[in-house]
C-alpha cells in the first residue's frame, strides 16, 4: 500500500457514513467556526465573549456571574436524601442566595460550599457536547471548580458550578474572573433531556424534583433484613 493510499484510508476510517467527521474535541479554529456559523442548528452560542482570547487552546475560559449559592455553617444535623419534603422545608437553613457587584469580594472559605454561574449564557447545538475543567493556576490555591460535567447537546443556559475551597485559607474571588474552562466535542445529533431548564444563575439540587429520583432514593435508603 503507497502512503497515499494509507493516508485515505485513515482519513476514510476517521468520518463515520454520513461523512460527518467521527466526534473530536473541537480546536481553536473550529470553535470560533461555529460561533460565527450562518446556520441556527449549528450554531455554537457562547454570550458574552468579552474578547477573543477566551477562545484558546482548544478551549472556552468561562467567569464567574454575580449571584452564588452559599452553604451555612448550621447546627442542622445531617441532610437525608430520602425525605424530600424535610428537605425542601429546611433549605432554608443550611442554603442563602448572594447576589454581588462587579468589583465586590466574595470570600471562600476552607472547605465552604458554594454554587456559582458562569456569567456566559450558552447554547450548545445539537451535534457538540461539552464538559467543564477547573483551572490548573486556579486548583493549585485550593479552588476546585466542579459542576455535572456532562453538558448535553441541546443545553440552553448557565452553568452552576459547584466551588470548593481545599485550601487552609480563604480565597477572594471576584465576578468576571476566569476560573473554569469549557471543552466542546463534536457528538452524534440527538435529543437530550435536560434537568435544568435555561437558567440565569445558580440552581440548588433538583435530586428530589421528580417522581422516579424520589423512589430510587427510598428504595436504596430502606433497610433490608
Amino acid at each position: 500500500m503507497t502512503s497515499n493510499e494509507n493516508g485515505l484510508r485513515q482519513e476514510t476510517l476517521l468520518q463515520q457514513d454520513d461523512g460527518i467527521p467521527a466526534s473530536g474535541v473541537l480546536n481553536t479554529k473550529e470553535i470560533l467556526a461555529r460561533l460565527c456559523d450562518k446556520d441556527p442548528h449549528r450554531r455554537l452560542i457562547i454570550t458574552p465573549l468579552l474578547e477573543k482570547s477566551q477562545v484558546a487552546d482548544g478551549a472556552v475560559d468561562i467567569r464567574l456571574s454575580t449571584e452564588f449559592i452559599v452553604t451555612r455553617r448550621t447546627e442542622f444535623p445531617s441532610l437525608d436524601v430520602k425525605d424530600a419534603a424535610e428537605h425542601a422545608k429546611n433549605a432554608w437553613r443550611y442554603q442563602t442566595w448572594q447576589r454581588i457587584n462587579f468589583g465586590e469580594k466574595m470570600v471562600l472559605h476552607p472547605n465552604e460550599l458554594v454554587l456559582a454561574s458562569t456569567f456566559e449564557y450558552i447554547c450548545l447545538p445539537n451535534d457538540i457536547f461539552a464538559y467543564v475543567l477547573s483551572r490548573s493556576s486556579w486548583g493549585r490555591l485550593g479552588l476546585v471548580v466542579a459542576t455535572a460535567t456532562a453538558i448535553n447537546p441541546g443545553y440552553k443556559g448557565c452553568l452552576t458550578l459547584e466551588m470548593v475551597n481545599l485550601g487552609r485559607v480563604p480565597l477572594v474571588l471576584y465576578p468576571g474572573l476566569p476560573v473554569a474552562q469549557l471543552i466542546l466535542h463534536l457528538a452524534s445529533p440527538g435529543e437530550f433531556n435536560a434537568p435544568y431548564d435555561c437558567p440565569t444563575g445558580p440552581e440548588p439540587s433538583n435530586v428530589y424534583s421528580n417522581e422516579k429520583k424520589r423512589e430510587e432514593l427510598k428504595f436504596w435508603a430502606t433497610e433490608r433484613q
